[in-house]
């Protein structure tokens, strides 16, 4: 399996991990998809969106594969009164990392990062280590700390 960026950045931190690879094609990229791949609760496995905010710029917000963002809620702990769901054509060159395979970790810029609260029930949760086809299994804890987020109500 590959060193991603994603991946380099927890080892440099001595941040404890595992990393769980599956086949995927273009129709099964989103989150539900991957957990029943790497049979995983849906609920444990999140995923890693981006928005931007009318007064904070980009957002990265991250939930559980199974819910929806709640726009609201998403303003609200982001500090702005509106907050839209980026063009899936912006992602590469606001984050480093393509629709699949995008990781909370790594991104080319430190943006405002909110995990969602309910991640705390898990002692460790999934997220992409930055491509296609590989998970890593991160503690919510440590992830918050190298994406220096913020625990957040918002689904």
């Amino acid at each position: 399996m590959k060193k991603t960026n994603a991946v380099r950045i927890l080892d440099s931190n001595n941040i404890q991990y595992e990393l769980f690879e599956y086949e995927f094609n273009e129709d099964e990229i989103d989150a539900v998809s991957v957990a029943n791949k790497i049979s995983a609760p849906h609920d444990q496995v999140f995923k890693t969106l981006v928005a931007t905010g009318d007064k904070t710029g980009t957002v990265v917000f991250v939930i559980p594969g199974n819910e929806e963002l709640n726009l609201k809620k998403a303003a609200t702990a982001s500090g702005n009164k509106k907050i839209e769901m980026i063009k899936v054509k912006d992602l590469l060159s606001l984050t480093g990392y393509i629709r699949g395979g995008c990781s909370p970790v790594g991104m080319t810029k430190k943006y405002p990062t909110y995990i969602e609260e309910t991640s705390q029930l898990f002692e460790k949760i999934y997220v992409s280590s930055g491509v296609r086809g590989i998970q890593m299994l991160v503690s919510p804890a440590e992830l918050t700390d190298v994406t220096e987020a913020v625990f957040s109500d918002l689904v």
